[in-house]
């Protein structure tokens, strides 16, 4: 018998949370243990935020017996009532007596309110079990704990430090596992498949022998642990953005020439459309860091966290450090907020997304960009954001990141104007 509950086993607890069975009874009928059921609700439940008819949601413990009119001020509010405030939804956001009161169904079984009597009568936040949810997100938490291989980012930084300058030094793997086996606290097995992924600032070239070898099967896929993704996913972005609607965003991408070779980093600033392009000897988590680390020092903290107080990205390994671009060793520590897309949603930083077609003409998919350098997409990327857009009412991403920012700060990142008769987007651009 599979220890994993079925689409039917989980219509069937649904079906008998309805008719009020207890955790004992659903677990006798489906031959598991009563605790299987407990955390089964208690895992795959959700909050449902509804009202009932001519009532909308509301958790104030007050909303019965009050009276209040124009909580929010007559100017300006979109759903004014003639008879009370607490008949619309957005009553509890500007009332300064809220007080959210939570049904007691909640602290016992079966913790969700399937079977309550009450529920066609509650506005209050409900705990909803759905048995087609409920197999879709076991499925999916399934799924995800048997794909790639998980690891730690301060796990993963801290072995970085240890390895790196030992690889540099010519020391393999084995030598520096051998000797410092206690410190790593992994296999030496593990020690290769990070490499593999690119999560150090060595690549299988700096190994001695090990580019000599050919891969005997499809390496998996590698994954960093989702817990730096916490609190930065885009549903976290969409929160933020909330409240703090005038933030400046800032989208980050990387465009990729061959692989294995040398890529850009992109810095999309969506208000301007204005676009910074970096060349990295490789698609690594430590290549990104540098760069900003290096463009805090030449803006400074001032600057730096005027430009970028967040920034959206995808969830390649190249940005599976979050803390590091976040943070810097001075004061103020704090110097961006980074968050990611939701997996296989380009869409969602689709400005960045759609710049890079400029890119592309210059630099066509498959090409190589090791002949390249920095002074080579410098070059690049000042015909493209001297390229006038209609968004912009027909200027150019230079003159309108000039207008909010100043020619100064553009000066410092190196940028420069070129007249319209002479851009050229073209391969010929960078040809030598």
């Amino acid at each position: 018998m599979s220890k994993f509950l079925s689409y039917e086993d989980r219509l069937i607890i649904s079906q008998r949370i309805q008719e009020n069975a207890s955790f004992g009874a659903i677990a006798k009928e489906l031959g598991k243990d009563r605790t299987t059921i407990a955390k089964e609700i208690r895992k795959y439940s959700y909050d449902k935020k509804s009202g009932r008819p001519g009532y909308p949601y509301n958790p104030c413990k007050y909303r019965n017996s009050c009276k209040a009119k124009k909580i929010c001020g007559a100017n300006g509010c979109t759903h004014q009532s003639a008879y009370k405030c607490s008949l619309c939804s957005e009553c509890t956001f500007h009332c300064p007596d809220f007080e959210e009161e939570i049904c007691s169904v909640k602290r016992k079984p079966p913790y969700v309110y399937n079977g309550c009597r009450e529920l066609p009568r509650c506005t209050l936040l409900k705990r909803i079990y759905d048995p087609a949810d409920a197999h879709e997100m076991a499925h999916k938490t399934i799924s995800e704990s048997r794909t790639g291989i998980l690891s730690n980012e301060s796990d993963i930084a801290r072995i970085n430090k240890l390895i790196t300058p030992l690889v540099k030094n010519g020391q393999s793997l084995h030598q520096i596992y051998t000797e410092h086996v206690d410190e790593l606290m992994c296999s030496e097995k593990t020690l290769y498949n990070y490499v593999d992924a690119q999560l150090f600032e060595i690549r299988n070239i700096d190994l001695p022998r090990k580019v000599k070898y050919r891969p005997r099967y499809k390496q998996p896929e590698f994954k960093v642990d989702r817990g730096c993704r916490l609190g930065r996913s885009y549903s976290d972005f969409q929160k933020f953005l909330e409240k703090e609607p005038e933030t400046t965003i800032v989208q980050m991408d990387s465009v990729i020439g061959k692989p294995g070779g040398k890529c850009l980093l992109t810095v999309h600033f969506v208000e301007t459309s204005f676009m910074l392009a970096f060349l990295r000897e490789s698609n690594t988590a430590g290549s990104v860091i540098h760069i900003f680390q290096a463009l805090d020092r030449i803006l400074g903290a001032k600057d730096f966290n005027r430009l970028f107080p967040v920034i959206l990205t995808d969830n390649g390994s190249e940005f599976s450090n979050p803390k590091e671009i976040e943070y810097r060793d001075t004061v103020p520590m704090r110097r961006t907020s980074l968050f990611y897309c939701d997996p296989s949603c380009p869409y969602q930083k689709g400005a960045c997304e759609v710049n890079h077609e400029l890119i592309r003409r210059i630099l066509p998919k498959g090409e190589s960009f090791d002949d390249l350098t920095q002074a080579d997409i410098s070059l690049m990327m000042n015909h493209i954001n001297s390229y006038k857009r209609k968004k912009l009412n027909n200027r150019s991403p230079y003159d309108a990141f000039s207008f909010y920012y100043g020619e100064d700060l553009l000066k410092k990142l190196g940028c420069s104007p070129v007249a319209a008769e002479n851009i050229i987007l073209k391969p010929k651009l960078l040809k030598k």
